[in-house]
């Protein structure tokens, strides 16, 4: 080669030189890209790695996770999507790539993509026919959440106070619009399951776009109100719009008018009701009390009314013909145990056991002075033997041994000395005699 070593390039040198060409380039820098998810597997909480291609090319992808937060919708695997983003080369491996900053699916909108998978997922669960509890009819206490502000609580507290003027009606203002609108209707209506007192709550706003509404398609403000101990009516947007939360409650009306009919009854309604259902129990009482006098005439009339005693008499002889055979019965029982009885004295009589204890008591007479003979002989054989055993003992005695002149000498803890090294010069020690001891000082030691 003629070339010199100044002219070679590193591998590093050259993907630095791309990536800045890559880096700067103005029509690099924002990419409007359309293709179809590939390698896509979600990484919950982190950066999302996977591949956009079409029929004849592909690209490596990088959204980073505050990127892919903020999209409305989960990407699938296949799914084709556009995409906003940059390109720029990827140094270790050499290749380029497109890093994505926006999302959204293809020929869809995203808030509707999201709206759509959050609907399957929740109704998967069971979520939207898990509450379908009747209203209370006739409420006291009616919780609302909305703004304080709109014509949804100023339709409500009309139409409730039109209808039935002695319930209450208690806002729990909420934002209904915006990023902190659903953090605020979730603690609003977590607020309001602290009480006991409330019958229904009102969960509402006016009409919109999809994405004013879009708080009342938030998982967290379902879910939240799935766990509802209260009945829910949810009002949100015009007739034609559906929310999740709509779908989550027990009853959806199309108007916050609406829900507040729903709520409350109209009290005009009810005490027409009242005044009917008083006008028929009277007739039913009525036709009740005639029915009842019919039949009370006729039992009156009756043969057996008129001579009430033709009720008891059969039974009265059928009492005196049951006495009479109960008294036959019991004197048979009576003469038969009697007879039992008879028989049964004669046989203990014959199998008295007097003759065997007399007889056992004879020889248990013997049998006691055959035993104290025996004793009486035992015990002068037994002072025989004492007598003899206390003489060969007084043989053996000390004391014996000192009568014939001995004696033996101990020390002042009465141990015995025995042999001359046994005493010290000048110790005292103590001579016992026959009839007593005394006390002696050794003056001289000799073997």
């Amino acid at each position: 080669m003629s070339s010199t070593d100044t002219e070679f390039l590193t591998v590093t040198q050259l993907t630095t030189y791309l990536k800045r060409k890559f880096d700067f380039d103005p029509y690099l820098q924002k990419i409007y890209l359309t293709g179809e998810l590939s390698n896509f597997r979600l990484r919950p909480n982190s950066h999302q790695y996977f591949s956009l291609k079409d029929d004849h090319a592909k690209i490596n992808a990088i959204m980073f996770k505050s990127a892919f937060q903020k999209i409305k919708f989960t990407p699938e695997e296949g799914m084709k999507v556009q995409v906003v983003g940059r390109i720029s080369l990827y140094e270790p491996s050499g290749s380029y790539q497109i890093y994505v900053d926006r999302m959204e699916p293809l020929g869809v909108g995203a808030l509707y993509q999201a709206y759509e998978q959050l609907k399957k997922k929740l109704a998967a669960e069971g979520l939207f026919v898990q509450n379908n509890r009747p209203l209370v009819k006739y409420p006291r206490k009616i919780a609302v959440v909305t703004s304080p502000s709109g014509a949804v609580i100023r339709d409500i507290i009309t139409t409730a106070q039109r209808r039935d003027p002695k319930v209450q009606l208690v806002l729990f203002p909420a934002v209904v619009q915006g990023q902190a609108a659903a953090a605020s209707l979730v603690q609003r209506l977590e607020q309001i399951y602290q009480y006991a007192d409330f019958d229904t709550i009102i969960i509402g706003r006016g009409g919109g776009s999809i994405e004013d509404l879009w708080p009342f398609n938030e998982e967290i403000v379902a879910r939240t109100m799935a766990a509802s101990p209260i009945p829910i009516i949810s009002s949100v947007g015009h007739e034609t719009d559906t929310t999740i939360a709509d779908l989550v409650a027990d009853v959806r009306a199309a108007t916050p008018t609406a829900a507040a009919e729903l709520a409350t009854p109209k009290l005009s309604e009810v005490l027409l009701e009242i005044q009917q259902l008083r006008f028929r129990a009277l007739n039913g009482f009525r036709r009740s009390l005639k029915i009842w006098q019919q039949r009370l005439q006729t039992q009156q009339a009756s043969f057996l009314f008129q001579h009430p005693e033709r009720l008891y008499q059969g039974y009265s002889q059928q009492l005196d013909l049951l006495e009479q055979r109960f008294q036959n019965v019991t004197r048979q029982y009576v003469g038969q145990q009697q007879q039992d009885f008879q028989r049964l004295e004669q046989r203990l009589l014959r199998l008295s056991p007097l003759n065997q204890v007399q007889n056992n008591q004879l020889q248990v007479q013997n049998l006691q002075r055959r035993l104290i003979r025996a004793f009486q002989v035992d015990l002068r054989q037994r002072q025989v033997t004492i007598r003899h055993e206390v003489a060969n003992l007084d043989q053996l005695s000390p004391l014996k041994t000192l009568a014939r002149g001995y004696s033996y000498a101990s020390d002042e803890q009465d141990k015995p000395l025995v042999k001359v090294a046994d005493f010290k010069p000048e110790q005292t020690f103590t001579l016992h005699l026959q009839d007593g001891a005394i006390k002696a000082q050794v003056l001289k030691k000799e073997q």
